[in-house]
């Protein structure tokens, strides 16, 4: 069966796509240890189902590593600021290889605190929010991110000047028996993400992700520079944003607001990007099985509530992202033809082996 992402059918298994984009980031010039780890963190958003974040995104960071915009061959180091907090600065490399260094260092605060905090400057566009935050889950922690996101978007509410982002945020909660709770989302309708896939597969966006200047609805993602996007819940997602840009750009001392660089359009100048991870140790609040058996219950409670007309089920966050992984897991990750176009290029233009073709 065709994957909706994927009407031609084509699917490439996780670790050949791993060892694709390893190989592209050797390419030009990353370590390979490092290449191995960012192509893992890159892979995961595919297998979650956050197609606009994983393999699609890598001509793009290929492209700004040649332009300069990128470093491939950063220093990445973590300042201790306080006993609970923590800081990264990302010295402009891969924006996944910064954000894991914070989450594994919070983890490692909680470990020893309850909670660690701990921000990213000088960072980049880092992929899907939920690979982050549920980096703490095996940890029996519970995992929240916050990121600026890498182009302005959104205006504040009843403005036309793009001085906000999509500015996402991930929770990550841990069950014992069912999957694990796992929220992400933009702040905005619809993340940017998805503007650019539909651009590439040339389909209409839903009415309702974006509007014109004029405030009528754009449906057409080549248009997108003739509009923004629209917050959630009207002006209280376009302030949820402002603070999620407070939190993991200004505090770290990142960009936020007009400073924000579209990383769409300029493949030289150094985003900046910032990022903040929490993690909170369960056993400093509850005894973690204890706490894990009461989340299943009131997952379970949610699940069995009666339904509106026109609902066949609950849906919860990160349900279908669950299903998903397992399902891609063992079917493979889809590659629309226009992606799967895009990356053939890319090998060609770098002379690594190409992805093999597979139904």
């Amino acid at each position: 069966m065709a994957d909706e992402a994927n009407p031609a059918g084509e699917r490439i298994m996780a670790d050949r796509l791993i060892q694709f984009i390893a190989e592209c980031y050797g390419a030009v010039g990353v370590a390979a240890a490092d290449a191995q780890k960012a192509a893992e963190l890159m892979a995961a958003s595919d297998l979650a189902g956050a197609d606009g974040h994983g393999v699609f995104r890598l001509p793009q960071y290929i492209r700004r590593i040649r332009a300069g915009g990128m470093k491939p061959a950063a220093h990445i180091e973590v300042r201790r600021t306080a006993a609970s907090t923590a800081l990264v600065d990302g010295d402009n490399g891969l924006g996944s290889l910064a954000v894991a260094r914070a989450a594994e260092t919070a983890i490692d605060i909680a470990r020893d605190n309850g909670a660690g905090w701990v921000g990213v400057r000088n960072g980049n566009h880092a992929g899907a929010a939920s690979v982050y935050a549920a980096m703490p889950l095996p940890h029996d922690m519970i995992g929240i991110y916050f990121a600026v996101g890498n182009a302005n978007h959104l205006p504040p509410w009843g403005g036309i000047d793009m001085l906000l982002s999509t500015n996402p945020i991930a929770i990550a909660v841990p069950a014992l028996e069912e999957p694990p709770l796992i929220l992400d989302m933009a702040t905005t309708v619809a993340a940017y993400g998805k503007v650019k896939v539909a651009a590439q597969q040339g389909k209409p966006m839903p009415e309702g992700w974006m509007i014109d200047r004029q405030g009528k609805p754009l449906t057409d993602p080549s248009r997108a520079d003739d509009g923004f996007l629209l917050p959630i819940g009207g002006y209280k997602g376009a302030a949820l944003s402002l603070m999620i840009g407070l939190l993991a750009g200004t505090l770290n001392g990142a960009a936020c607001g007009r400073d924000v660089v579209d990383f769409n359009k300029d493949d030289a100048t150094p985003t900046n990007t910032g990022q903040a991870i929490l993690a909170l140790k369960i056993a400093a609040f509850a005894d973690p099985p204890q706490f894990k058996r009461q989340v299943d219950i009131v997952i379970r409670d949610l699940h069995g509530s009666a339904l509106l007309p026109g609902f066949d089920r609950i849906r919860l966050p990160g349900e279908d992202q669950h299903r998903r992984r397992e399902e891609r897991r063992v079917r493979g990750i889809p590659l629309p033809p226009s992606l799967r176009a895009a990356l053939d290029k890319l090998a060609a233009d770098l002379a690594v082996t190409p992805l093999p073709a597979r139904g």
